[in-house]
Order: C-alpha cells, then structure tokens, then sequence
C-alpha cells in the first residue's frame, strides 16, 4: 500500500469570476501533518472544503486514500465524507443545542442508528480519550467552554477514525493557555493513532508545533511549500517571509520588516 494518502493535482475553484484557487498541488503521507498557511482571503478554507466534497473543482483532482472526490458518486461520496472529516473552528455553532453530547458523538458513528445506548462504550473511551469524564455525554453544548467544545468536536471528528482529518483554524477561537492544551491533546493523538492531519492557520507559531511540512497560499496558489524546519528557517518566498516576520509568535518575527506589494518578485 502507498504511504500516499492525499493527492490534490492542478486544483483551480472558481465561484463565478472569482478565481479562488488556482493550480493547487500537494501530496500527503499517511501519518503526516501538512500544515497550510495564508492570511484571510489566501484560499485556506476553500481548500478545506473542496477536499470534504462541499465545493466542486472547477479543474484539477483531488484523490484520498484512493478516491477522486470530483468523480464520485452520491453512495462513493457519503463513504468519503467518513473518511475525511472536518473539525470546525467553530464548535458551538457546529454542535447542535437540542442534542446531548452523546446523541451528537452516536450520530457521527452512525446516523441512521444514532442511539446512544448502542454506542455508549466508544462514546465514553473518546470522550476519554480529549480529557473529558464519560459522564458528560448526557449533557449539552452550552453546558462547556470553548475548550472543552473544542474537545467534543475532536472526538466526533475522530471516532469514525478517518483516513484525513482537516482542523480549520480550530484554535484561533481560545486563548492561548487553552491553545496549548488542544494542540497537545492533538499531538498525543496523533502519536498514538498515526493521524493524517491537514492543519489550516494563520498563526505561523501554531503550524510550526504541529506540522511536518507547510503549503504557504497567496492569493489562492501555492507560492512556497516544504519541510517545516526548511521553511520557518530559510523561507524562500517575499509572502512567506512577510508572513513570518509580522507574526509574534514565530522566529523571524520583527518590527522593522515591511511587507513586499503584491506582485514583488520572489
């Protein structure tokens, strides 16, 4: 079996004459983490769900673990949304208020038999698993910080043990103690269940933690991408320098750097 897990090939998007995404290419290993970083308006998001099958390419292909998402079918395409799952920036929003932690962690697991008596024992081990007492399953989301939303929504993007999990911006909601916690909680479960992770951020300094390589997107194409030692250490690209020297938290932070215009040359 190949190491390769995602594919994405000469992806362009386009929503009208807006040209979102333009001839997109990367590659993934089976227990990577690519991270993929860009200011507002760089792509990221679009990229992201274009790769859970919520945007149709309008050129290009993107292959996981074996399925081009553009050509499938509506069965293929419920199969793949399995496979790739998607944890939201946003927990609150994405969690619904009139159900229980559990009846949201069983539906995940199977929507048509989304009880949570069937479930209970893998509901209350993940639950366990992102530091939470099973016993919360009985509760709903308004009952929880914005951390420990963030948790329930790692544990239903994770107990159908997909093939590529796609994090969007997921810690750019908490402050920065919080932020530490989800990133480590993240990095345990990685280690132990060998996670193919995509990690989308504008925080350079959060991409650097997790990350084994960097895609850096700018206005919608990939100008720069690599290890992520290589890249923090020697970036190549204006944007990715720019980048790393208005952003605090990452090693060429500096005050006195201005950005290049759009347009300067590499």
């Amino acid at each position: 079996m190949s190491d390769t897990i995602v594919n994405v090939e000469g992806l362009d998007v386009r929503f009208g004459s807006a040209h979102v995404l333009r001839d997109v290419s990367l590659a993934l290993d089976r227990g990577r983490t690519v991270g993929v970083v860009g200011e507002s308006g760089s792509g990221k998001s679009t990229l992201a769900k274009t790769m859970v099958g919520l945007h149709q390419p309008s050129a290009g292909q993107v292959w996981v673990d074996g399925i081009d998402v553009a050509q499938a079918g509506r069965r293929e395409l419920a199969a793949y949304r399995r496979r790739v799952q998607m944890i939201p920036q946003d927990p609150f929003s994405s969690l619904s208020p009139r159900q229980t932690i559990g009846q949201t962690l069983a539906e995940a697991v199977d929507p048509a038999r989304a009880r949570v008596g069937r479930h209970r024992d893998l509901i209350a081990t993940w639950l366990e698993r992102v530091g939470l007492p099973a016993d919360v399953m009985h509760r709903y989301p308004h009952e929880f910080s914005g951390g420990q939303r963030q948790r329930i929504a790692i544990a239903r993007g994770l107990i159908v043990e997909p093939s590529l999990v796609i994090a969007d911006e997921i810690t750019s909601a908490l402050d920065v103690s919080v932020q530490a916690q989800i990133l480590e909680l993240l990095a345990g479960i990685k280690q132990s269940l060998g996670l193919t992770m995509m990690f989308i951020s504008h925080n350079l300094a959060v991409v650097q933690r997790v990350s084994d390589e960097v895609v850096v997107l700018y206005g919608g194409a990939v100008v720069e991408r690599g290890p992520v030692g290589e890249i923090f250490a020697h970036p190549q690209h204006w944007y990715t320098r720019a980048l790393l020297a208005a952003d605090p938290g990452s090693p060429g932070f500096s005050l006195d750097v201005e950005r290049t215009p759009r347009g300067a040359a590499a």
